[in-house]
């Protein structure tokens, strides 16, 4: 039979992290959770359910993925985010596989989204298919603070399995901010890393064009109030991520 090391990345999800969890039992044979000195019951809970726990301050999404597959035990590993699960065609599907053997080195499953417990079709959250189990020995996660992502050799071509991984990106609005702040700094340091000068009119003008490409290109609109939500708060991400970097520039100068 083979073996699935499951990897989590957290700080502070005592609200979803039980869920994850349990939809993991009987799948991975460990499960390695990196957090990021979480204040709440994450945890308590993660030491429940045996998880192997190290603490880690986060330095974007990409290595925080990449330190916790390298902590893996098994060459196969199933990255999760704490506010996903795994539904059940997908569950057996991967019980089933790990019965009769892996036959590729990456495989691709599709993610929906939900905004406020509602899933989104639109608004740049639409259901798309990701890698998240990988032979480590041919894949790992990039190093990118936000753009995250599995990087594989240019031959290799992804399964795609059946089922689903529902992703809960946030229970109410606050948690949206807080979620979107965050990746606002993260992005700002991408930014500033790579331009010499930002004007004043830059962060309105990129937030502007963002706002649009939510609504004309990522059809927001089509999501009624949420696509609504989404795009205004794109627009503000996107104008304090270029603010942010304008401001880190003229620091280092």
């Amino acid at each position: 039979m083979e073996q699935i090391s499951a990897t989590i990345i957290t700080r502070n999800e005592e609200r979803n992290i039980e869920r994850c969890l349990n939809a993991l039992q009987g799948i991975a044979d460990e499960i390695v959770v990196v957090d990021s000195y979480s204040t709440d019951r994450t945890l308590d809970i993660c030491r429940r359910y045996g998880c192997k726990i190290t603490s880690r301050e986060f330095r974007g999404f990409g290595s925080q993925r990449q330190y916790a597959a390298g902590l893996t035990s098994y060459k196969y590993v199933l990255s999760v985010d704490a506010d996903e699960l795994i539904d059940e065609e997908l569950r057996e599907c991967l019980i089933k596989m790990k019965a009769e053997g892996f036959k590729h080195r990456v495989y691709a499953m599709q993610v929906n989204n939900y905004f406020c417990g509602r899933p989104v079709r639109h608004s740049g959250l639409e259901p798309t298919c990701h890698v998240r189990l990988f032979n480590k020995r041919y894949a790992n996660w990039n190093l990118h603070d936000v753009s995250d992502r599995v990087s594989y050799p240019d031959s290799v071509i992804p399964e795609r399995l059946p089922g689903s991984i529902h992703h809960y990106r946030c229970a109410d609005l606050d948690e949206f901010a807080r979620k979107e702040n965050r990746i606002a700094a993260l992005q700002a340091k991408v930014i500033a890393a790579g331009n010499n000068s930002i004007s004043p009119v830059t962060p309105h003008l990129r937030a502007g064009l963002e706002y649009l490409k939510s609504h004309v290109v990522d059809l927001a609109w089509l999501d009624g109030q949420a696509g609504h939500t989404i795009a205004g708060r794109r627009y503000k991400t996107t104008y304090e991520a270029w603010r942010m970097a304008r401001h880190l520039i003229k620091e280092n100068k």
